[in-house]
């Protein structure tokens, strides 16, 4: 089994219903919809097409509600590729050349896979930071550490990690 299906049966408690979620994209104005872009995603969208944003964020909601595709239809899509247009293909290369770079540098294990929406609620308010491949989204500003959005929202100096429940006190110690 995969490790994004893996995630995503433990993480299913967490989410809202799929249909629900899904409805609720057809209520939503092009503007609400491009900030759940940026939520789900970790990047700002520039498409304006409704329909267009409620199908991407449609498909999203889904993937990481039951896990992507499995690694077969990815080979097979490559498989494919000398067949695809030549606009699509210049994007797959992107997709590829942009994967290989983020494998390539050390990311911390703690830190959860990119796309992943960590939720603290702290005096009484909700804070929701996505995490990305350069860092981490926080009310639409980007940030280099959890720590940094920790001391940020509390304004006094706090382990990320511990703030947003990634790590209990002592682990480091016990280890």
């Amino acid at each position: 089994m995969s490790k994004t299906l893996e995630r995503a049966r433990e993480n299913r408690g967490e989410l809202k219903d799929v249909p629900s979620q899904l409805a609720e994209l057809n209520e939503m104005t092009v503007s609400q919809l491009a900030q759940k872009f940026l939520e789900l995603y970790g990047t700002p969208t520039r498409a304006r097409n409704k329909p267009y944003l409620q199908k991407r964020l449609g498909w999203r909601i889904q993937e990481l509600a039951y896990g992507g595709l499995p690694a077969s239809a990815t080979k097979r899509i490559e498989e494919l590729g000398d067949d695809m247009p030549e606009r699509w293909r210049m994007k797959q290369d992107a997709k590829v050349r942009a994967a290989a770079q983020v494998a390539l540098e050390p990311r911390d294990s703690r830190v959860p896979p990119v796309g992943t929406v960590l939720r603290r609620i702290f005096e009484g308010a909700t804070h929701e930071v996505t995490i990305c491949a350069e860092g981490f989204v926080y009310e639409g500003e980007r940030y280099k550490t959890l720590s940094a959005i920790a001391r940020h929202i509390t304004g006094t100096p706090w382990n990320g990690f511990l703030f947003f429940g990634l790590k209990k006190r002592g682990e480091e110690r016990a280890a």
